[in-house]
């Protein structure tokens, strides 16, 4: 294993002065001297309780853990190699060697922990469970990729590959960001199997199931408009002139059966027909040019 002077392990922290000590301390006695608590405000001990662990404690400027995320790479980070982990206490360092393998080994540029792999009873609720497959497999529809946990909080990654990212997200869609743009750049990736733990008790959660999962959906799709743009305007394109048929269809039945006509209807189907086709023919040139733009850029490098 390489040394671990290069690795931050970065720890985004809103109110977990309930866990985060012992996840410092953890990864502390795992040998990594530098890690970095950035907390996003809390208003219980966490930042005393981590900074009196051994962390580097730094007070985000804004709000989310994607914001966290990004200031704390851009702004406090100088290693090569970063270990982000939720300060919750359901990750462990005793998977820090197996994530960091790939990257030292020059097998991946980032990494993500599969927490199905090894999920103790009770870690994660059915809901949050049903969730998390759904959202999995919109993401390998969307984007052609099997990363297998993509909203995964623990992941290894160098400076380089994460400064190739565009990310906005401020919140948890951080992780859905990332796994979109590392499918969208071409960023190596693996997935490796991590243990994943029940939240100690007296530990609360930030995670808003329906609202936190609804916005992660949202973001897959709307990313979709560049990363697959067939899926994007192709879905859009063929919900309109699915539409613009039925109300045509019913315009037509009404007509034959009862001579009753229905002009503004018949406008409003074929309207949303001519824009569903549309929309169909500039997914396919859309999809042409990216695939094109992609050969491209393989044949430069």
């Amino acid at each position: 294993m390489s040394d671990r002077d290069d690795v931050c392990v970065l720890v985004p922290t809103l109110d977990e002065a309930e866990t985060v000590g012992d996840v410092v301390t953890e990864f502390r006695d795992a040998g990594f001297e530098n890690v970095l608590v950035i907390d996003g405000g809390s208003t219980d001990d966490t930042r005393t309780v981590a900074r009196e662990a051994g962390a580097r404690v730094v007070t985000q400027s804004g709000s989310g853990k994607g914001q966290a995320v990004r200031e704390a790479v851009s702004d406090h980070i100088d290693a090569e190699s970063v270990l982000m982990v939720d300060g919750d206490g359901t990750y462990h360092a005793a998977d820090a060697d197996a994530m960091l393998e790939p990257l030292f080994e020059g097998d991946a540029e980032h990494v993500i922990g599969n927490r199905f792999a090894d999920m103790e009873p009770g870690a994660m609720t059915l809901l949050n469970r049903v969730g998390n497959r759904l959202i999995n497999a919109a993401f390998g529809v969307i984007h052609g990729e099997s990363f297998d946990d993509i909203l995964s909080g623990y992941r290894a990654f160098t400076r380089d590959s994460f400064e190739r990212m565009r990310l906005s997200a401020e919140g948890f869609g951080i992780e859905t960001e990332m796994a979109v743009e590392c499918a969208k750049q071409n960023i190596p990736t693996t997935v490796v199997p991590i243990t994943y733990s029940s939240r100690p008790a007296g530990s609360n959660t930030n995670l808003h199931p329906v609202r936190d999962g609804g916005l992660i959906m949202l973001e897959l799709y709307r990313r979709a408009k560049t990363s697959n743009p067939l899926f994007y305007f192709g879905s859009i394109g063929s919900v309109s002139t699915l539409t613009g048929v039925l109300l045509a269809a019913y315009v037509g039945v009404e007509w034959i059966t009862r001579s009753v006509s229905h002009e503004v209807i018949a406008v409003v189907a074929a309207f949303a027909i001519l824009v569903g086709v549309q929309l169909l023919m500039f997914g396919l040139l859309a999809d042409l040019i990216l695939s094109l733009h992609r050969e491209n850029v393989e044949e430069r490098e």
